[in-house]
């Protein structure tokens, strides 16, 4: 896996020094309130699980499958929930994980489908955020990273979902994808 690496954009003590900053942000912005993180899976995994880690105050957590992209690395625009909540989100406040912003077409959808079910708040927290890319305006809580517009794997990020166990953020090398 290793070889198909063109760069590794961000390390490990990169995301984890990251990840505990924004734990600290949210711990302040959230206290005495339902806390609720919703994890956008598959690629939310390792970033949620490392955040609910360095945050310092009561929360829950359930998780959505949404897809706009099917097999393509382009947006179809279409969007499908493919997993909904398990549990009510009516008077709590949201905090919506995902790994990476990309045209914001999903999260847009995801956010507007949501506000329907009367949660207090809905915020976002994204790992990385790719503007170049954006296609929907997303106003994100909490960014991680910009990043530049390269095939990004790793840390939760795959291509054909492969890579999403590297510990680090890397570039894939153009002959993997093309």
């Amino acid at each position: 896996m290793k070889d198909d690496i063109k760069e590794i954009l961000l390390d490990e003590q990169q995301l984890r020094n990251k990840i505990k900053e924004i734990g600290k942000r949210i711990s302040s912005d959230y206290l005495g309130k339902d806390l609720m993180l919703i994890g956008v899976l598959k690629g939310s995994v390792p970033f949620m699980a490392d955040l609910m880690k360095e945050i310092e105050i009561p929360c829950t957590m359930d998780f959505m499958a949404v897809s706009s992209y099917g097999n393509s690395s382009k947006t179809s625009g279409v969007v499908r929930i493919l997993k909904d909540l398990d549990f009510e989100i009516e008077n709590k406040d949201i905090l919506i994980v995902e790994d990476i912003i990309d045209s914001g077409v999903t999260l847009r959808y995801l956010v507007d489908y949501l506000k329907g079910r009367n949660p207090n708040s809905i915020q976002i927290a994204s790992l990385l955020n790719k503007p170049d890319r954006r296609m929907v305006k997303i106003d994100a809580k909490y960014i991680g990273f910009q990043v530049p517009d390269h095939f990004l794997v790793g840390y939760g990020l795959d291509f054909a979902e492969k890579y999403r166990n590297l510990p680090y953020i890397g570039i894939l090398k153009e002959e993997i994808y093309k």
